[in-house]
């Protein structure tokens, strides 16, 4: 049993998620994933259940791990009761405890994730944030959402928001007091640990490929390489 799948095996996720798999695909026919995406979890629980160091390792540095949208389909169907998403949570913590999430183009993307959610989470209370929201970055929200971003305290008056406001409300502004509990939290979690190794990782990769951080957030963020879903050729 190798080093890597003796990682893997602390890890709750894959003790309540991989009990008795039969290799019998059910979790992939039912999955939106693999419809869209070349991604087979029956093949992802296979490599893991036969702790085959060499295989899993290969698995935390892909594309693949990150294709899963955790919607936990497969757990409805599976004969075994086992739950493949659980196991795709498992291999993504590990990928991102030993850095190797750079591998991978989608591995990469944990960088701009992590620095947009936890910072919104951090700074404002909030996963996502109006001040924050780009238009330019999500231009497929469309003209009404960028004419929205433009107005924000209008529009939030008139639909009776608190917007930055103290007191009750939606999106008023959360106390101090209350953000020095969510970081308090983070950091007996591990979550301020996990973005501290997020960000080392990522700057290494960014140094690696010649690009700042900024660079290496656009790159990230925005940049998607051929080969990832099913309708395109080999």
């Amino acid at each position: 049993m190798g080093k890597l799948y003796d990682e893997l095996a602390k890890d709750y996720r894959i003790k309540e998620g991989l009990k008795t798999c039969i290799n019998c695909g059910t979790c992939t026919a039912i999955c939106p994933a693999a419809e869209f995406y070349r991604y087979d979890p029956r093949k992802i629980v296979d490599i893991v259940q036969s702790k085959d160091e060499a295989e899993i390792e290969k698995l935390l540095k892909s594309d693949v791990i990150w294709y899963c949208g955790e919607c936990m389909s497969c757990v409805t169907r599976c004969p075994r009761k086992n739950a493949p998403g659980l196991v795709l949570m498992a291999l993504r913590n590990l990928s991102a405890k030993l850095g190797y999430f750079v591998c991978s183009e989608k591995g990469r993307q944990l960088y701009p994730l992590t620095k947009m959610l936890t910072g919104n989470i951090l700074n404002y209370g909030y996963c996502v944030y109006p001040e924050t929201f780009k238009w330019e970055d999500h231009v497929e929200s469309g003209p009404v959402m960028k004419w929205h971003l433009e107005h924000l305290k209008d529009s939030f008056a008139r639909l009776g928001a608190n917007y930055q406001g103290d007191g009750p409300g939606v999106l008023r502004k959360i106390p101090q007091e209350s953000l020095d509990e969510l970081k308090s939290i983070f950091d007996v979690t591990g979550a301020t640990e996990r973005i501290e190794t997020v960000n080392r990782y990522s700057e290494m990769k960014a140094k690696e490929m010649g690009l700042d951080m900024d660079e290496y957030m656009e790159e990230t963020f925005s940049h998607i390489s051929p080969g990832h879903l099913n309708s395109e050729e080999e």
